[in-house]
């Protein structure tokens, strides 16, 4: 794969993510996917539930497994790189979940849970340092010191979603892919979570492929869409085209089924 421009950080090629079904035909979840992410910026991958916009996130960080296509990160080819060759990407793309507290073990602190990419990663860093990082993760993300002893359940889904964030942070990530970060929400807790990241997108230079069934959120987030349906992507636009003039029937049908998405979902 060539890349688009030197700005392209992520290049997702003709990929596919097949799962087979015992007796039936095979499950298409992702059929020829192609996209770009430029460094910096927003991306959203919007769709019904299904659609496999969630599939195309899990196999970028190899929860999946392609059955075909590729994905060039920065330049270099690294769906067909070995495990061990591939290690160091886990630091440049972490993945933020839909259910936080699915995500985070109930078991484990805070301290523990955050610390656990750094001891990963960074195994020769020494306790102290790492509590040090994990006091500056949270601080980062809106929460305290006092919270390093707690545990998941202590903590409201908005916070849980704080916590995941610092934890997705926690190794310096370029990318985050960021699925379905704000659904489980209220609106209002909606509101403070996307301005966390937009700030710190801002403040850390991150690039977000944001997916989401929500038209609102996207429409917020996004400088540009993806639109999916049964495993294709069916319209790709910048925000304003495809809010304001789309052009596939599917896109179409989606803004017209959405509730009024103006004053809908408002960021301070």
């Amino acid at each position: 794969m060539k890349n688009i421009d030197a700005d392209c950080l992520l290049e997702i090629e003709n990929l596919k993510v097949h799962f087979s079904s015992k007796g039936h035909t095979p499950i298409r979840a992702v059929d020829g996917v192609s996209f770009a992410i430029r460094r910096g910026s927003t991306v959203g991958l919007v769709g019904e539930s299904g659609s496999g916009k969630t599939t195309i996130g899990r196999a970028i960080v190899r929860l999946s497994h392609l059955t075909a296509g590729g994905i060039c990160y920065a330049g270099r080819e690294i769906s067909s790189l070995p495990e061990r060759d591939f290690f160091p990407y886990r630091k440049k793309i972490q993945m933020v979940f839909q259910d936080a507290s699915l995500a985070l073990n109930p078991r484990l602190t805070i301290e523990a849970l955050v610390a656990e990419p750094l001891i990963i990663h960074f195994p020769h860093w020494d306790k102290a340092r790492k509590r040090a990082r994990v006091v500056e993760l949270l601080e980062t993300v809106g929460l305290e010191e006092a919270h390093l002893d707690r545990f998941p359940q202590e903590f409201s889904g908005g916070q849980r979603q704080r916590i995941g964030i610092a934890r997705a942070l926690a190794v310096e990530p370029e990318l985050l892919i960021c699925d379905e970060p704000v659904s489980a929400l209220d609106v209002s807790v909606q509101a403070q979570i996307i301005n966390l990241l937009m700030d710190l997108q801002e403040k850390l230079g991150l690039t977000y492929l944001f997916i989401s069934h929500d038209l609102a959120v996207i429409e917020h987030v996004s400088e540009y869409v993806l639109v999916m349906a049964d495993g294709k992507i069916v319209e790709q636009a910048p925000a304003d085209e495809i809010y304001a003039k789309p052009k596939h029937d599917y896109t179409k049908k989606l803004l017209a089924s959405a509730p009024n998405l103006e004053g809908l979902f408002t960021i301070q």
